[in-house]
């Protein structure tokens, strides 16, 4: 059956390939993926991987992918077929695996893209097709390391393994599992995306809670950030600016037209961080979001 490791009996060489008959079946075998150390001969008995290329020839090769029937492997999301699904680098040398649309999620909108990372196992068919199959959840709570204590708001870079409709399951690089709830994501969230994630919290299933929103401080454009930093130089965390402050005096002391800084100002206002003062003409820092973090 393709899609496994069969020993085959090397019938015929040349300069380039050996030949492999198995089960009346000839599979070639290019030497340059021969990977153990003794060189093999014609009448030799020999193992490989037995698939058919993306020509549907028969080919083996001693470069084993990284996942197989009884093995699951993370593969590289390569292309998406409408109608089809999408192929997945499983680390064989000219052939990509499907992973059919049947087992992607229903929306379009969450089905990986190119370079997303999915855990998956081959599966042949009886038409002898070899198709990519995802890791189901026993497979993760397997995989699942327990997380430590105090790992609130800290980030953590995560995949995705299951996208619903209430949010995004997700495996860290530490191997911890994690939910992102759908209001803690800008949108969606892609089967195989991969994504720094913010903990915010412990689930009583024993997952880390995640956010996938930036925090308020990530937010802020350049030029907010650059009056926050004036504003914590001060030791009254008050500058003598405010949105009627005269343009010249604004862009000797901050290096940006008045636009830019009132659009900043407006930014910071909105969010509460800082206060203006129109009849004294200035601004004033009354939360710092860096100092929250650090609080939390």
């Amino acid at each position: 059956m393709l899609g496994t490791v069969k020993k085959g009996k090397i019938i015929d060489e040349n300069e380039n390939a050996y030949y492999v008959q198995i089960d009346g079946i000839t599979y070639e075998l290019k030497k340059q993926e021969i990977t153990q150390d003794d060189i093999p001969k014609v009448g030799d008995e020999i193992e490989g991987f037995i698939y058919d290329n993306k020509h549907h020839d028969r080919e083996m090769t001693q470069f084993l992918p990284f996942a197989q029937p009884d093995q699951y492997g993370w593969g590289k999301v390569t292309e998406v077929r409408p109608g089809l699904g999408v192929f997945v680098d499983v680390g064989l040398p000219d052939k990509d695996v499907v992973l059919s649309m049947d087992d992607l999620p229903r929306e379009k909108e969450r089905w990986p893209r190119r370079d997303d990372h999915l855990l998956v196992r081959l599966e042949t068919d009886y038409k002898d097709r070899i198709w990519a199959k995802l890791a189901d959840e026993n497979i993760f709570d397997q995989l699942a390391a327990n997380f430590p204590n105090n790992m609130n708001n800290q980030n953590v870079f995560c995949t995705v393994y299951a996208s619903r409709e209430i949010g995004a399951f997700v495996l860290t690089d530490d191997y911890y599992l994690g939910f992102v709830h759908a209001s803690q994501t800008p949108r969606p969230m892609r089967l195989g995306e991969q994504f720094k994630g913010r903990v915010i919290g412990v689930s009583q299933y024993g997952r880390l809670n995640l956010s996938a929103l930036p925090r308020a401080f990530e937010e802020i454009d350049d030029d907010a950030q650059m009056i926050l930093m004036s504003l914590r130089r001060r030791e009254t965390k008050t500058l003598p600016f405010y949105d009627k402050s005269d343009a010249q005096e604004i862009k000797s002391y901050f290096g940006i037209s008045k636009s830019a800084f009132k659009r900043a100002v407006g930014h910071l206002l909105k969010d509460g961080l800082i206060e203006e003062n129109k009849d004294a003409g200035t601004i004033t820092l009354i939360k710092d979001p860096e100092e929250d973090v650090d609080d939390e």
